[in-house]
């Protein structure tokens, strides 16, 4: 569950009222529920519990310093895919040796730095970047830890954008090519053969698709371990949240009562996959991100102006596709709600942003609480693939961030200014 709710018409984080962090920061803001954030990893890493395993925190989800101190200090490990996120989990108190850095294009110098720092094992997603990291670690004389990503050719059934696991994607190995890669990379003298890994996608609601990928990679990962004595299975993230809570009885639900059945918990994920997992005898890596992080946080904002267009009702907010471009981007749903319960009185609209492009909307023709100028709204499940993919775009500064713990409240990123926008630009002296 979540830790959002309704106390006498007031919409809460945990115990603060949201209205009270608008009326003191101003908006557009991000507030994070650092009881959800804890609650979600427990639940995840006791459904496990049969597995020797480790929760490595996809932090591309959200990389705020303040989550990823939460991570940390829960035990949990890191998936990362820049240099940067691997700084970031640094300065937060993260361990970098329980980092696992993926992605298809590292370059020299993040392989370099990585080797220099030391980390838990590159994920490699290519022959070539199996032999730069060989001779990255030939020069600096260390011996680097590696894992082989592996594209499995299981489609997911997940968004086009968020699909990872087959072979229209750019990512990993050709699940029957798999094992020459590994045998190659047994020949080169400055790796180490760790494990081996794969991701399928993002924003999974069913167990079957991971069912399916791991049913498929256990005779390979089982000949792995005999041939080259690896020592991990990360069988990647993507366990789906849901981003259509009701409102029942004044209350944010954690699902819609049709939907209860059939949502992907980690008890249910778990009871698919364990039986299968625990013979092999490995370390279990598991990389969820969304999981952890998507419906602990919400983007507060203001309403600016109320108008009607023809036969079209729009709402107006401060916030923009700069602040929130999952609309925009993937068509996404979150749901909105008003941050004051002002009756039942509903009315279909558009809510957009003031950016000037027809696709700088959070919702269109929702029927949502009738509002007025000055009201704020909420836009739910905005912890995951949020504030990580805002833009400048309109030179617009990005927003705060705030973390609630039951009735207390931080900012944990403070509001970019308008001078923060440009300090890094320069006029060239012939134009002066």
């Amino acid at each position: 569950m979540h830790d959002f709710h309704y106390k006498n018409g007031e919409l809460h984080c945990e115990g603060v009222p949201l209205s009270k962090i608008a009326a003191k920061h101003g908006t557009p803001a991000y507030v994070y529920s650092h009881t959800t954030i804890r609650s979600h990893f427990q639940k995840l890493d006791q459904a496990l519990a049969a597995l020797d395993h480790t929760i490595c925190y996809a932090v591309k989800a959200n990389s705020n310093l303040a989550v990823l101190r939460t991570i940390a200090k829960l035990g949990g490990g890191f998936d990362v895919v820049s240099k940067g996120e691997i700084e970031r989990v640094v300065a937060a108190g993260g361990d970098h040796n329980r980092c696992l850095f993926a992605g298809v294009g590292k370059t020299e110098r993040e392989i370099e730095f990585a080797l220099h720092l030391g980390i838990h094992a590159f994920n490699a997603e290519s022959e070539p970047e199996l032999e730069r990291i060989n001779a990255a670690a030939k020069r600096l004389k260390k011996t680097a830890p590696i894992s082989v990503r592996v594209n499995p050719n299981v489609d997911a059934k997940t968004h086009a954008k968020i699909t990872t696991g087959t072979y229209e994607n750019k990512f990993g190995i050709a699940f029957e090519q798999v094992k020459k890669v590994y045998a190659k990379a047994a020949k080169m003298s400055h790796l180490q053969i760790k494990g081996v890994q794969m991701h399928i996608g993002s924003q999974l609601t069913t167990a079957e698709p991971f069912e399916g990928a791991v049913k498929k990679l256990i005779p390979l990962v089982k000949d792995l371990k005999k041939r080259y004595g690896i020592k991990f299975f990360s069988i990647g993230g993507g366990l789906g949240i849901v981003y259509e809570p009701a409102l029942e009885s004044g209350n944010l639900t954690w699902w819609k009562k049709k939907e209860a059945a059939s949502i992907l918990t980690p008890q249910s994920y778990a009871e698919r996959i364990v039986p299968m997992l625990e013979p092999l005898g490995l370390e279990i890596l598991i990389e969820p991100g969304r999981f952890i992080a998507g419906n602990a946080g919400v983007l507060i904002t203001r309403v600016e102006y109320v108008k009607r267009t023809g036969k079209k009702n729009f709402t107006i907010v401060d916030a923009a596709m700069n602040d929130l471009i999952r609309p925009a981007f993937y068509d996404a749903h979150h749901d909105i709600v008003a941050l004051t319960k002002k009756g039942d009185t509903r009315i279909n609209t558009d809510v957009v942003g003031p950016i000037c492009e027809a696709g700088d909307y959070f919702c269109k023709d929702r029927p949502l609480q009738k509002v007025k100028e000055g009201d704020y709204l909420a836009l739910l499940s905005a912890g995951a693939y949020s504030f990580v993919m805002a833009s400048n775009y309109n030179s617009r500064p990005k927003p705060t961030e705030i973390m609630v713990k039951e009735k207390q409240f931080s900012i944990v990123r403070g509001r970019e200014s308008a001078a923060e926008l440009w300090s890094q630009e320069k006029v060239p002296s012939w134009l002066k």
